[in-house]
């Protein structure tokens, strides 16, 4: 008979009091102490250095359980796309498809920066440096921290962990990739803050105050001809039903390539890669249920309307708040004590080169709001797109640049171009000469991706001298 008096019955739960207590007391102190207010830093990552910080005492750190965090960041990262992926996105676009591209292509060159610098350092130091808990790939997981989030910084970490340890290396890659997260959502706050402040004092922003109320109307809530909020069975409960759907139909599709035989490099290369990729396979999959249900509807085989974006949208946000809270306690410093000094210089690095990449990028790109769409890209590929956001609103409250338009839209050229670079993720991490061919290729992607965004200037330039 179960007991439920016992810890086991509790275990899974007592992780989500403390992430809970932690957003909740998180948000006190954002909402009553001015230095946390002006500083833009996320709630949820507050929440998650309060873990970390208690983490040293000696029963909270047996109360924290790294394994259950870590399932929960992975879990919450696949949860949060698929939820996004089964909107019906109705956007009225202010921009055009050709700087959704070029916007799509800053994000991808900046991907490719972030793992080329990274790689700049960790290789020479790895060289230079006698340890053996520090691997030469390491540099990679920059943009998985920075561009990715803590789900990616997690899943990459741990799969690096195992080439590592293959090696002789004891890495401890899900530590240093979700503190390079942790460490790019700080970057993105209060480097983007402090720059803000700057401009405004040199007269170059127009000093509006951001209106953070938001009002909805009936349509917001509910569409036409959609189910009712509560009948038999309540809205919110068919919302998440669908989200679970097309998650279990994720495992189904993760655990079928497993039982595959796919040679030596499907094993060791292919299937690890196939389990970090749970968010990708979450957003085609949705996409795809989301189809199936509007065709459903539209040859009336379907009578009602069952997706309710704003319900998905708060799902979402709670899935990535949930994310970055666990991603950012699952950090055990103990793990960090022998490579502080390469994290702190690729976090380091990275920010710098991010910042001056995106900021002579959007000077070029976006004449007209050059500032707008620094912050909301800056924001972004230090943290994540809701860090953006949360900047632009700063100097554009009302959205009335295309710099949100062309951030949200972005997303689809970003993956096509990302995702053969993504793949070397699986590759550089195999050997020190798999690294610098890796290197190679991440500095010719890289020319080929600013040649692109800057090809106006380029074919000027050309036609002037002939």
């Amino acid at each position: 008979m179960t007991s439920f008096a016992s810890l086991s019955a509790w275990g899974w739960l007592i992780q989500f009091f403390i992430i809970v207590v932690a957003l909740l007391l998180a948000n006190l102190i954002r909402c009553n102490i001015p230095l946390f207010k002006r500083s833009l830093l996320p709630t949820a990552l507050l929440a998650g250095l309060i873990i970390l910080c208690l983490k040293p005492l000696g029963f909270f750190s047996a109360l924290v359980s790294k394994q259950s965090m870590e399932i929960i960041t992975y879990h919450a990262l696949g949860l949060g796309f698929v939820a996004m992926a089964l909107k019906n996105k109705k956007i009225k676009s202010s921009t055009t498809p050709v700087k959704v591209i070029e916007t799509g292509a800053v994000t991808a060159g900046t991907y490719i920066l972030q793992g080329l610098v990274g790689l700049l350092v960790t290789i020479p130091l790895f060289l230079l440096w006698n340890n053996r808990d520090f691997f030469y790939a390491s540099g990679l997981l920059l943009p998985m921290g920075y561009g990715q989030g803590p789900g990616q910084a997690l899943n990459f970490g741990l799969t690096f962990t195992g080439w590592a340890e293959g090696q002789g290396i004891h890495f401890a890659g899900s530590d240093f990739g979700l503190s390079i997260a942790a460490m790019g959502f700080i970057v993105g706050s209060v480097v983007g803050v402090v720059y803000m402040n700057m401009l405004r004092r040199k007269g170059k922003l127009n000093r509006r105050k951001a209106d953070y109320s938001e009002t909805y109307t009936l349509q917001d809530y509910q569409s036409d001809n959609e189910i009712p909020h509560a009948e038999s069975i309540d809205k919110l409960t068919v919302q998440i039903c669908l989200v679970l759907l097309v998650y279990f139909l994720v495992y189904l599709l993760m655990a079928g390539v497993q039982q595959l035989d796919l040679g030596d490099f499907g094993t060791k290369t292919l299937k690890p890669m196939v389990w970090g990729f749970n968010f990708l396979w979450g957003t085609l999959l949705g996409v795809l249920i989301k189809v199936i249900i509007n065709r459903l509807r539209r040859t009336h085989l379907m009578r009602r309307e069952y997706i309710n974006n704003f319900t998905l949208d708060r799902l979402a946000g709670t899935c990535f708040d949930f994310m970055i809270v666990a991603g950012t306690a699952a950090i055990d410093w103990g793990n960090l004590r022998a490579i502080w000094m390469p994290l702190l210089l690729v976090c380091l690095v990275g920010a710098v080169a991010t910042f001056f990449y995106v900021l002579v990028c959007c000077k070029h790109l976006y004449p007209d709001y050059r500032y707008e769409g620094f912050f909301a890209m800056f924001g972004m590929l230090t943290g994540t797109a809701s860090n953006g956001m949360i900047l632009l609103r700063e100097i554009d409250p009302k959205f009335e640049t295309p710099a949100a338009n062309n951030l949200v839209l972005q997303t689809i050229p970003a993956i096509a171009f990302g995702f053969p670079v993504l793949l070397l993720m699986g590759f550089g991490p195999q050997s020190l000469k798999a690294c610098l061919i890796t290197l190679g290729i991440l500095f010719l992607a890289f020319l080929l991706f600013t040649a692109f965004i800057f090809r106006s200037r380029l074919f000027r330039r050309n036609h002037h001298h002939q």
